[in-house]
């Protein structure tokens, strides 16, 4: 398959219209998501919005960087009249009145938005399990996760329903399916992209960014959908960086961070060698490998899973059966409130819910949340201290391959330390990326590159040299 630069020049030359692009897509689509259940539904204009590009196009208009690219959100993204469930049940018939931030970006660029992707509930979890609609499956063996929360969104890009699908990532939902399935997954800088639009889950966490077949393309999408925005009072005035179209592919001289606490006990063997095989590519090519230390990372995960649990208890208060949403009546009002959300929100919804109304209660704030608030801080000092010695940080993005559809859905715990390698980048602020590095039993590894606050151009740099020498991004299930 194209990729979207590719897509986006051809009809701008002429060569081919939109409406062919996007058809192909939906026939894709068609044959094979009911094995997948990747998407949860598409849209019935994307034709009609194919054939207005390909008219400006012919009439001499400048259609936009994405001019006539298929594209796919995450179930948690607005568009307007469209179905926005989340992935939960609560909000099954939901139709959003507004578009996101992100969905105008887009469209303001050309592209063709041609459906919704599954995701787990409300963006809960590390396998695409937890969706009120049913697993999405990994394309390269149907009987495994493809990772979460937006797994759809990179079992998309994986088999070809579209050249470049968004996810949100507020503890690796976006670097982890993208590792486990094969593409590139990026994770901005916490404020560069807005998200007015998206489903809340963690407020100071939570950021959109893309998958896709290439670093190229991860880029061109992040240089359309970045920016400040008075919806979002997250959002940094003058952070907006120009990517340019040709990335630098020289690593010579770059320095390339190690961490020894992400090498250590509980990784998978298979998955130690494969990423450290693809740092000893960059070292080949010149640049400087350097080990460091982040201390304070084995708290990350300790930590994440008391900030975001109380932020989303904060966040989801919003559905309780009588302002919007999924309502079962009680006899009482206090019985509408149980009913209606013991009803709407799943099992992993319900125990996030619980964890963090606990942590931030009477007796146990100070305790937990507060605590959790500290180690956060130190997260970021390690990281502000490792960036003052080297330009990325090499480090896995899973410790594992993806796993079998089942076998950590009742162990929370197990499921959880999916995450430890991604949620650092979160609790700092900092951008991260998943790119393809190898197969272990013919399933994909992923090698994840962290960067400094708004500095995503060292982050390209370093993953476009890495696929201008290796053919792992080429390769499809």
């Amino acid at each position: 398959m194209d990729t979207a630069i590719e897509m986006a020049r051809d009809v701008r030359e002429g060569k081919r219209s939109s409406e062919e692009i996007v058809q192909e897509c939906l026939d894709r689509i068609e044959g094979g998501n009911e094995k997948l259940n990747a998407l949860l539904g598409t849209f019935d204009d994307a034709l009609e919005r194919a054939r207005g590009i390909d008219e400006r196009r012919t009439a001499g208009e400048d259609v936009g960087p994405l001019g006539g690219v298929p594209v796919i959100l995450k179930d948690n993204m607005l568009v307007k009249g469209e179905r926005c469930t989340a992935g939960s049940r609560i909000l099954e018939n939901y139709d959003a009145p507004y578009d996101a931030t992100v969905t105008k970006r887009l469209r303001a660029a050309g592209a063709v938005l041609i459906g919704r992707s599954n995701c787990d509930e409300f963006a809960m979890g590390s396998s695409t399990e937890n969706s009120h609609y049913g697993p999405t499956r990994n394309p390269w063996d149907t009987d495994r996760v493809p990772g979460g929360s937006s797994g759809g969104s990179a079992v998309a890009v994986a088999t070809g329903f579209a050249p470049l699908a968004f996810g949100s990532d507020t503890g690796g939902s976006i670097r982890q399916p993208a590792s486990l399935c094969g593409v590139v997954g990026l994770k901005p800088t916490y404020g560069r992209v807005s998200r007015h639009g998206l489903v809340a889950l963690a407020s100071s966490l939570d950021q959109i960014g893309p998958f896709a077949r290439t670093v190229e393309d991860a880029a061109l999408a992040l240089e359309v959908i970045q920016g400040d925005d008075p919806l979002d009072a997250t959002t940094v005035a003058g952070a907006d960086a120009s990517i340019p179209e040709l990335l630098e592919r020289d690593v010579k001289g770059m320095r390339v961070g190690v961490p020894k606490e992400y090498f250590l006990e509980g990784m998978d063997e298979d998955v130690r060698r494969t990423v450290m095989d693809a740092i000893a590519v960059y070292e080949k090519a010149g640049a400087n490998i350097v080990e460091i230390s982040l201390p304070n990372a084995p708290y990350a995960l300790a930590s994440y899973y008391v900030v975001m649990p109380s932020e989303a208890c904060s966040n989801l208060g919003r559905f309780d059966g009588i302002r919007f949403g999924y309502s079962s009546e009680g006899s009482t009002l206090l019985e509408t409130y149980e009913r209606s959300r013991g009803e709407g929100f799943g099992p992993e919804v319900r125990r996030r819910i619980m964890l963090g109304t606990f942590a931030l209660s009477k007796g146990y704030a100070d305790a937990f949340y507060r605590k959790a608030l500290k180690a956060r801080t130190l997260i970021k000092r390690d990281f502000d201290d490792a960036f003052k010695d080297v330009d990325v940080i090499a480090t896995p993005t899973s410790p594992s391959v993806a796993w079998p559809i089942g076998e950590k859905f009742n162990d929370p715990l197990a499921m959880y330390l999916a995450d430890i390698y991604t949620v650092s980048a979160n609790m700092a602020t900092i951008p991260g990326m998943s790119i393809p590095c190898g197969f272990v039993n013919e399933l994909p590894v992923g090698l994840q590159l962290l960067g400094r606050t708004f500095d995503e151009y060292a982050l390209f740099r370093a993953g476009a040299y890495y696929q201008s020498v290796t053919d792992w991004h080429t390769r499809t299930p």
